[in-house]
């Protein structure tokens, strides 16, 4: 939208972008978990759409599952696979080392979480994380790690508040 509104590619307008949202849709985002029996994958497209309506052009979207890519509509795919951190932090070294704030999303463990660590510490970048799953999940201690590798910064959001998701990434772009 923001590329056509404005006639420029989507190459420039990521020149404009402050943010960049990697948000996990593997098969744990369908719970139903969020509020008013709607899944973690709704609600967090709907606070991602939220985030963009309020800052246009300044958020970037992707999301991963087995795979990861980037969203050029900004709209995250519907949950399937696992959850393959290894891809979605290779994606994301694509804006490493610039001004742009990376942020990974995820309410799970990753598959091969040893790699993904290894890879966390080659970031110049600071990687913040938000663990969007059950309060007693293990994924929120992998989160806490992988942006500590960064000197990034770690939120937790229990699932039932993904409502909040689209406040708490505008307080770290703010960070």
């Amino acid at each position: 939208d923001i590329s056509s509104k404005n006639g420029r590619s989507i190459a420039e307008n990521f020149l404009a972008v402050k943010a960049f949202v990697m948000v996990d849709v593997s098969y744990s985002m369908a719970d139903t978990d969020a509020g008013n029996g709607k899944s973690r994958w709704e609600v967090a497209n709907s606070e991602l759409e939220k985030l963009q309506n309020q800052m246009p052009g300044a958020v970037a979207v992707g999301c991963f599952s087995s795979i990861a890519k980037f969203c050029a509509n900004g709209v995250i795919d519907a949950p399937n696979g696992g959850t393959n951190v290894v891809e979605a932090l290779a994606l994301l070294k694509h804006a490493d080392g610039s001004q742009i704030r990376l942020i990974l999303i995820s309410d799970g463990e990753p598959q091969d979480g040893d790699k993904g660590m290894k890879i966390a510490r080659t970031f110049k970048s600071k990687m913040d994380t938000i663990y969007v799953g059950r309060e007693d999940g293990h994924g929120r201690k992998y989160l806490q790690e992988l942006s500590a590798q960064t000197g990034g910064v770690s939120l937790r959001q229990d699932a039932s508040q993904l409502n909040l998701l689209n406040q708490n990434i505008q307080l770290l772009l703010g960070a």
